[in-house]
């Protein structure tokens, strides 16, 4: 479980974060959304510890974050957009992030075999496409079976075929009982894999509920047509849509 508390952060005169208040589950998949901005970025970075808050508290499995490091090897984090040592081939790269784990649970090499990964590990990373680092990202925030995970745009750049597969994947990690944070802009993905749904709009979190209430709420069928009737009703201030928990 991730246990945010009064959580501020300010850029400057910027609000990046005012005052967020959310609890992230086991067990359950979260649609992380909300406009350019909004500070979903800067909230996924503060629980990584890439981020020091202004204010406010973050808790993992009980236990404050402030000043430490041993959480993060109960995360999995797939990056949008994944920076890598350009010469080091991909062998070399998932053999250097293996050492640096001391103590590596066992490992989860599903999607380095679902991906064909183990196939081309003599290639350097300056010499892949998009869809491909991407891939490479995926297995490994997998690699060693995190009981969360934190997956940034994960479908971006893929193919038809991989994004089932890694879609496939995300689900069974699902199903055994992880705890999953996801943020897209694709709203059939997210209809596909999440649950919940976190909206945020100018560092505030608007919206924290179920996606099934909120197609309640809102009459939709459809994730992507949901929000749409949510970010109206909340411009013109009804106060039915705002269900925070």
């Amino acid at each position: 479980m991730i246990y945010i508390s009064d959580l501020s952060k300010q850029f400057g005169k910027l609000h990046a974060l005012a005052h967020v208040n959310l609890e992230f589950s086991s067990g359950k998949s979260y649609a992380l959304i909300g406009p350019n901005g909004s500070g979903k970025t800067t909230l996924i970075k503060s629980v990584l510890g890439m981020v020091v808050p202004t204010s406010g508290k973050i808790e993992v499995d009980g236990a404050n974050i402030h000043n430490s490091w041993l959480y993060r090897e109960k995360i999995g984090y797939m990056p949008q957009i994944g920076h890598y040592p350009e010469n080091m081939r991909i062998g070399q790269l998932f053999d250097m992030v293996r050492n640096i784990r001391k103590n590596p649970p066992i490992l989860d090499e599903e999607l380095m075999e679902a991906f064909a990964l183990t196939t081309i590990q003599d290639k350097r990373m300056h010499t892949l496409s998009g869809g491909t680092r991407q891939k490479v990202s995926a297995a490994l925030a997998f690699l060693f079976n995190p009981p969360i995970l934190i997956l940034d745009e994960p479908t971006a750049g893929l193919d038809p075929v991989s994004v089932e597969i890694l879609k496939d994947k995300i689900l069974q990690e699902k199903d055994k009982g992880k705890l999953l944070i996801i943020t897209s802009h694709i709203m059939s993905d997210l209809d596909d894999l999440a649950t919940e749904v976190v909206y945020l709009h100018e560092g505030n979190v608007r919206y924290n509920n179920s996606i099934a209430e909120l197609k309640d709420i809102t009459g939709e069928t459809r994730l992507g047509k949901a929000i749409v009737q949510m970010i109206r009703s909340l411009e013109k201030g009804i106060p039915e849509v705002i269900n925070l928990k």
